[in-house]
């Protein structure tokens, strides 16, 4: 048996759902995702860029000359030649993995075996194609810094 609507039954019904839809929109305003968290994204598209204020990465002699070391928390590699400090993202480009070190010049990803040229990014071994971003850095007075941003 149908019942037929009646026309405030409707109006009732259409009032109910306006009142959850603009309490859903207010709600979801005042969320985290709504928020954003405040970190930009990678150039390279995998995980965040590393931090816009200046802020110290390590002294130079921590990072082994001839080596590297890798700052997850930083989303940085330093590479040292000497006195000479570079640095990347530690992002691999291939499917956005922390690269987990740096060995006879090489850095290398865990996930899938890709390997960049320590003293240019450039790719030496896939499945990446292409290299690692590049991040610059300062030195001074022996430490390593990213430079402050905006």
């Amino acid at each position: 048996m149908s019942a037929a609507l009646s026309r405030r039954a409707v109006l009732r019904g259409s009032g109910v759902v306006a009142v959850g839809a603009i309490a859903g929109f207010l709600l979801a305003r005042r969320s985290d995702a709504a928020r954003g968290s405040g970190t930009a994204v990678a150039a390279n598209g995998y995980g965040p860029e590393p931090a816009a204020t200046a802020s110290t990465l390590a002294a130079v002699d921590e990072v082994p000359d001839g080596g590297g070391l890798v700052l997850a928390d930083q989303h940085v590699v330093l590479v040292r030649s000497g006195a000479e400090v570079r640095a990347f993202s530690s992002t691999c480009t291939h499917q956005g993995c922390t690269v987990d070190g740096v060995t006879d010049g090489v850095i290398t990803c865990p996930c899938h075996g890709s390997a960049f040229d320590a003293a240019t990014g450039d790719v030496v071994k896939g499945p990446a194609t292409r290299p690692l971003d590049p991040v610059q850095v300062e030195v001074a007075d022996g430490v390593v810094t990213l430079p402050g941003g905006g």
